[in-house]
């Protein structure tokens, strides 16, 4: 692999991550295209329905796309939706060379776009830089191959792995730096979702607000032209439509309860009843991937974050944690009783980092690792 391949597929990667608050259901992709070691042309997908990122690119590169290399993060697509085929647009430019860091896991796609541009005579590569796009596509590639989204699960927490006091009271364990990451967070995520008592206990709303979010302008006007879909599981119907959550827009309430749809005007009600007259998690998350939605962000209190935690539903931990103590009648990190150390789940840490006074720690569940 030249250096010169991985620095331009860094660029386009640089590029993608633009489009990381804004190109649900589709997946974040940049490109470069290169010719005689200069760059001629630059793109990235900002929505979907509109260009992806190879049109822009070539679009910004004119005739000196002839002859010249695209790098592009993920494989050109193959398939009419609701924009034309990209590798017909390599092919229609000329392109000469075609840096792919990884094949579509769309089942429309998967090699097809490669195979494409080979029968059109164009020189085909693929997985330069492939870890770093499959990471920054998590959602996408897990709804494709899987039919789950990507469950990240964001908790807070004091040095003695406490969430809130007692009486419910969390407002505020972290400080501003902490909160503003959490808000690009949920900007990123196609689902944010919690369930009855955080909403309850906290008069949580769940929105994106911009101007915590610590963006550039250009990045902060499509995160919130774009909000997360907000989901309440709810599984005795408890939280009422007086409710600041209610009030701050459409939801989805997930329930276990039979109701009238017509008592949650303004909102869309699904029953998923499961096992103890909860909702069957699962299931949920098999009905938001048929939505297309990419990744759901868990913010919830001990229960809910814990019945993630039990059904072996989450891929990605992400825990800030505070500089101080809450005491041993606080509320724990997760409600998940286990009685031997062989029960312990084990996690894999990734990344450790301050965020302003406090500490976030990203760790995954070592059996998904």
């Amino acid at each position: 692999m030249a250096a010169s391949d991985q620095a331009y597929m860094a660029r386009a990667l640089e590029l993608a991550r633009k489009g990381i608050c804004s190109t649900h259901p589709n997946p974040r992709v940049g490109c470069v295209i290169v010719r005689d070691g200069q760059v001629v042309g630059e793109g990235w997908h900002v929505r979907a329905g509109e260009p992806h990122a190879e049109v822009h690119a070539l679009r910004q590169a004119g005739e000196l796309a002839r002859g010249a290399t695209a790098y592009v993060t993920l494989e050109p697509c193959s398939h009419h939706g609701r924009t034309p085929p990209c590798a017909d647009a390599l092919v229609a430019a000329g392109v000469g060379r075609v840096v792919a860091a990884m094949q579509d896991p769309n089942p429309q796609v998967a090699g097809r776009g490669l195979k494409r541009l080979a029968d059109a005579g164009i020189a085909v590569e693929s997985g330069v830089l492939e870890a770093e796009a499959r990471a920054l596509n998590a959602g996408f590639i897990k709804r494709m191959e899987k039919g789950l989204p990507f469950v990240r699960v964001k908790l807070a927490m004091s040095l003695d792995g406490r969430t809130a006091m007692a009486s419910g009271e969390s407002q505020w364990i972290t400080g501003p730096a902490a909160r503003s990451a959490v808000q690009r967070l949920r900007a990123q995520a196609s689902v944010v979702l919690t369930g009855a008592d955080t909403v309850l206990t906290d008069a949580a709303r769940l929105t994106v607000r911009a101007d915590e979010l610590g963006l550039d302008p250009e990045l902060t006007a499509l995160a919130v032209s774009r909000p997360p879909l907000r989901v309440l599981v709810d599984g005795r119907l408890r939280v009422p439509l007086a409710a600041p959550f209610f009030q701050a827009g459409p939801a989805l309430v997930a329930t276990a309860s039979d109701c009238s749809s017509d008592a949650y005007a303004g909102h869309e009600l699904l029953a998923l009843p499961g096992a103890d007259g909860r909702v069957d998690l699962r299931k949920l998350l098999q009905e938001l991937a048929s939505r297309g939605v990419n990744e759901v962000l868990v913010e919830a209190g001990p229960s809910l974050a814990g019945a993630f935690a039990q059904a072996g539903l989450v891929d990605e931990y992400q825990i800030f944690i505070a500089a101080k103590f809450l005491g041993s009648s606080a509320r724990p990190l997760l409600d998940w009783p286990l009685a031997r150390m062989a029960e312990a789940q084990e996690l894999n840490i990734v990344e450790m980092r301050a965020v302003g006074d406090d500490w976030r720690v990203i760790a995954i569940p070592r059996a998904t690792a």
